[in-house]
């Protein structure tokens, strides 16, 4: 088993190598940027560091995904505000030659450009001192430092194999739409473990959390235990305050988990490079959906929407787990939901429930009979309330009444409760709620039809939502 996993890893690593060619091309364009940069600073009478970060610095970069990370390190002496203004202003003079340019934020504004058929990303950060961090961007600079003098030559590949696996599995990637494993984090995994295969050893045998601590910076395992509360804990090198693998999703943990265990199993390049999606025909579709035997809620928005990425699916996220509380608490039973959103002009929230009616009735408890006051007052609301079918009664330790529904049904539920605001009181985020109240339409089971026919990417999505099967799990 060992030379088969070895073998085909050496297969994978062929693959996602760049060539000499990328290579030159890549080091080329970050070595005019960096220059230009530089020359656009003296212009500007800024003093700045500049300099390549990111996995074009460290050698890790995937053939497929060359992203240049350059950053400009500003004075600290900036505030927040001036440090986004003048490090956009800096990016747009350089950005004139780009076929394309996109205006960016994380903590601060920056500019993704496309040159030379290359995506380069220049971000500003402060040119901070150790522990003295204004923001998340000035660790990067350390980063790279790190890595690069803690790496070996044969760990590059066995780092580009992790991120290929991670990134074919879909837990690739950082940012809030993912929430998985960072590049930094996967450097410091191998940095840990020593290779992709004890990387995926290490995880297929995953016990109830992970804790590392590469430079050792906590004495007292237990206190580094109580510090930290997520199941993977990786402490960051530079910062022994930060836990590395935060951002990390706990689904997106255990389906890499799930995954390296399948992979252990049944080694294939599958887990590398994820195949074609077959989608569900139109009338399959229907069928599934008509017959499934429950009940599929489609709430959809074709509201522009003008937020950048991580903005969006952080309110995306956050509106899908307010629409979940509020079935649940009205008395619905969701078995499953996910948002899919193409960014632009149309999100929609998909929601799987065992039955889209329910009883006319609800229990409902009031207070225990130790605290009097609540009681009374519990007593005088109900005892000759009309809406009340049977009570109140004792039940345990507590009054108890049956007691009517306002609502039976779960799309009723939803248009009362969403035309308040865009259902801003009920949790749903600011930019979501302002889309519902204008843009809303909520579609039941293969009413979906026409959004399913004339979006490709949300065919896959619903396909796979649908299935709820992994692509990479094969029976046993």
């Amino acid at each position: 088993m060992q030379t088969e996993l070895e073998d085909l890893v050496s297969q994978v690593l062929k693959k996602i190598i760049p060539s000499t060619e990328e290579t030159r091309k890549v080091k080329a364009l970050s070595e005019k940027l960096e220059q230009l940069i530089s020359e656009v600073c003296q212009q500007h009478n800024v003093k700045a560091v500049i300099r390549v970060e990111g996995s074009i610095a460290k050698g890790t970069w995937l053939k497929e995904n060359p992203d240049i990370d350059i950053f400009i390190r500003l004075p600290d002496s900036f505030s927040r505000k001036k440090l986004g203004e003048v490090g956009l202003r800096i990016a747009r003079t350089v950005a004139k030659g780009a076929t394309e340019v996109i205006e960016r934020f994380a903590e601060h504004p920056y500019l993704e450009i496309v040159m030379d058929d290359l995506r380069v990303d220049i971000v500003p950060c402060y040119d901070a001192k150790p522990g003295k961090w204004q923001s998340a961007t000035d660790r990067t600079p350390y980063h790279t430092d790190y890595i690069r003098q803690h790496l070996t030559s044969e760990m590059l590949g066995e780092v580009r194999l992790l991120k290929q696996f991670m990134q074919g599995i879909g837990v690739y990637g950082a940012e809030i739409k993912i929430g998985g494993f960072s590049g930094y984090l996967c450097e410091l995994l191998i940095l840990t473990y020593g290779s992709f295969i004890q990387t995926v050893q290490a995880f297929a045998n995953y016990n109830k959390r992970v804790i590392i601590d590469i430079e050792y910076h906590f004495s007292d395992k237990k206190a580094l235990a109580e510090l930290f509360s997520e199941p993977l804990v990786i402490v960051d090198p530079i910062d022994k305050d930060r836990n590395v693998a935060s951002a990390v999703q706990t689904e997106k943990l255990y389906n890499f988990i799930g995954a390296t265990r399948a992979f252990l199993q049944n080694p294939s390049e599958i887990f590398f490079f994820t195949p074609k999606q077959v989608t569900l025909t139109t009338e399959n579709l229907k069928h599934q959906l008509d017959n499934r035997g429950s009940t599929i809620l489609f709430l959809s928005t074709n509201a522009n929407i003008q937020a950048v990425s991580d903005v969006l699916w952080g309110q995306l996220y956050k509106s899908k787990r307010s629409l979940h509380k509020l079935l649940e608490l009205n008395g619905y039973k969701i078995l499953r939901d996910a948002v899919w959103s193409n960014e632009k002009n149309l999100s929609i929230f998909i929601i799987e429930l065992e039955q889209q009616n329910i009883a006319n009735i609800k229990k409902h408890y009031g207070p225990p009979l130790e605290r009097l006051n609540e009681c009374t007052k519990f007593l005088v609301k109900y005892i000759k309330n009309n809406q009340v079918t049977a009570g109140p009664y004792i039940e345990g330790n507590k009054w108890t009444v049956e007691i009517l529904r306002k609502n039976t049904n779960v799309a009723s539920l939803l248009e009362e409760k969403l035309s308040d605001e865009g259902g801003k009181n009920s949790g749903i985020s600011d930019i979501i709620s302002k889309s519902f109240k204008t843009n809303l339409v909520i579609l039941a089971n293969s009413e979906i039809t026409k959004i399913h026919n004339d979006n490709t990417d949300f065919k896959v999505f619903l396909t796979n939502f649908l299935s709820g099967k992994p692509f990479w799990l094969k029976e046993k």
